[in-house]
């Protein structure tokens, strides 16, 4: 397995993951969609993806998106999307993109990494407990939606 930072060149196989994502959580297939938001946030500069590949196959994909600590006045990370494909699950891929995602950070002399999950994603949630994720009970979210 190997994982790679994404780029331009990677487009249309982090949209492909990208859109396989979304429709997980139940919205609907929309592939040019997909492609024009993966799009601008490579040539904006406004995140970070990386690709799990087996072989020539990208399996799954993570993307970070920068954010700031003004109490510890660093940067700090959102691990907004992790995706893998459901027919190469159980082989590390989740694993390996996770991994890859705190070496970028620590790199980045990144305060902490955050992320949110469905409490009932049961096994995302193991994943993130496994790799040394722990829930913060310390402070209470709060979501105003537009």
């Amino acid at each position: 397995m190997k994982i790679v930072k994404g780029n331009i060149s990677c487009i249309n196989e982090i949209s492909s993951l990208f859109n396989a994502y979304r429709m997980f959580y139940k919205q609907p297939s929309d592939e040019e969609g997909a492609k024009k938001f993966i799009q601008a946030r490579i040539l904006n500069n406004e995140s970070h993806i990386f690709i799990a590949y087996v072989g020539e196959k990208a399996v799954g994909f993570v993307q970070l998106y920068p954010t700031f600590s003004s109490v510890s006045m660093q940067r700090a990370y959102i691990l907004n999307d992790l995706f893998v494909d459901p027919t190469c699950r159980g082989k590390g891929a989740g694993i390996a993109l996770m991994q890859k995602a705190f070496q970028f950070c620590e790199s980045e002399k990144a305060r902490f990494v955050t992320l949110q999950t469905a409490p009932n994603n049961h096994i995302a949630k193991a994943l993130y407990e496994n790799m040394g994720m722990q829930i913060d009970n310390e402070y209470d979210s709060y979501i105003k939606y537009f």
